[in-house]
């Protein structure tokens, strides 16, 4: 670890690698619909390390997975079964989990965790999730998902998360103006972004039964506020809006994160480790906090989880060169900005999941792994990563580039 005078140990958790696959519509016909997802993270892993040859496969203490949709094809572990059809060492253990949005953001925590305890040496974190071939929600019991998913004693409490989105626009005052005015931004800057070839080093190429993709498909050139301005708002119901009157329901499918698919994986060992093998780490994970927030409002946990993240690194946000707020409504992070009267630019420069897509599982490592790559772009030493989830909850990661 980093004690306060920045002294470093063989006991850090450090970043060797990250990679990610194209992002996919979330849709027949998608760019990655027809890949299975185990399939999908097999190509990731095996890209990954294909990039690290001083490392054996054989050496991994762990295969640390996140994926929120377990079922169907998504069940029965999928991350060991990608790493065995990965042709990779039976020997190697591995274990999926699911922590809404922010799974495999918790897979690089746990990662870290195992790393600094010294329980394992290097450890894989990855994500998977393929919106296309298992449905959202495809996972929960019964015709009312939030009574069946949750018992009968909280679920009069709960709402999904689009009206939760509706409610945190309410909560800080947001027009629909703004909304789409952020959310033509992402787009705008993930183009910039694509075509600049700022994502080149991140994505491996994945192969499909019609050929090899190598680009994210999800990003809408020329989306502009006014355009977004046309589209309805698609959570009002007239129980909602009695229950709720202080909601003007803005949310639209143009202003909310895209159903995508996708993989990402990360290659995390030891500080000592990478010495003894001769590698570069490329980020320390810094520090990390979860947090649980309102669970009605749900998506606000960003917020207190910046609170104790800074806290506990003794960093201050204007230390912090890159922001990753997962953009799985526009929201979200607007609220994040107006609480903390942040840098805006600083605020995922390269777009975000509105433009580039919210492939459940491996959004965690999609958002930190372009931030990886961001901070060595232009030279930048820390880079903060917050996801809210389901139930109202919040990850939160800062990594410092090496």
């Amino acid at each position: 670890m980093v004690n306060a005078q920045g002294a470093s140990s063989g006991r850090d958790a450090v970043i060797v690698d990250a990679v990610r696959t194209p992002v996919g519509r979330g849709k027949a016909g998608g760019a990655l619909a027809d890949v299975h997802p185990v399939d999908l993270l097999a190509q990731t892993f095996i890209a990954l390390l294909d990039r690290s040859p001083a490392v054996d496969p054989g050496s991994v203490d762990d295969v640390i997975v996140g994926c929120v949709s377990q079922v169907g094809e998504q069940s029965a572990t999928p991350g060991r079964m990608a790493w065995l059809g990965a042709g990779l060492p039976a020997h190697v253990p591995a274990t999926t989990i699911d922590r809404k949005c922010g799974s495999s953001q918790q897979s690089v925590h746990f990662a870290a965790q195992a790393i600094r305890s010294g329980e394992a040496d290097v450890v894989v974190a990855a994500g998977v999730e393929s919106m296309s071939r298992v449905v959202m929600g495809s996972a929960r019991m019964g015709a009312d998902p939030y009574g069946a998913m949750v018992g009968e004693r909280f679920a009069p409490g709960l709402v999904s998360q689009g009206v939760a989105s509706e409610l945190v626009t309410a909560a800080w005052g947001l027009t629909r103006t703004e909304l789409d005015e952020y959310a033509a931004l992402s787009h705008e800057r993930a183009a910039a972004a694509q075509d600049a070839g700022a994502f080149a080093r991140e994505i491996v190429p994945i192969h499909t039964p019609q050929g090899v993709v190598t680009a994210d498909e999800t990003i809408r050139r020329g989306t502009t506020a006014e355009k977004l301005a046309g589209l309805k708002a698609v959570f009002e119901t007239p129980e909602l809006s009695a229950r709720f009157p202080q909601v003007a329901w803005s949310t639209t499918a143009g202003n909310s994160s895209q159903i995508t698919d996708g993989a990402g994986a990360m290659l995390l060992m030891s500080r000592a480790r990478a010495e003894e093998l001769g590698l570069r780490p490329r980020a320390l994970v810094h520090t990390m906090s979860v947090v649980g927030s309102d669970p009605l409002l749900m998506l606000t946990g960003p917020i207190p989880a910046t609170h104790r993240v800074l806290e506990r690194s003794g960093l201050t946000l204007d230390q912090i060169d890159h922001v990753e707020v997962n953009e799985a409504f526009a929201p979200v992070p607007l609220a994040w900005l107006e609480e903390f009267k942040a840098d805006p630019a600083r605020l995922n420069p390269r777009g975000g999941a509105i433009a580039l897509g919210h492939p459940l599982g491996a959004s965690g490592i999609r958002l930190m792994t372009t931030m990886l790559h961001a901070l060595e772009d232009h030279d930048q030493r820390y880079g903060l990563q917050l996801m809210c989830e389901a139930g109202g909850m919040a990850n939160a990661t800062i990594i410092e580039r090496l």
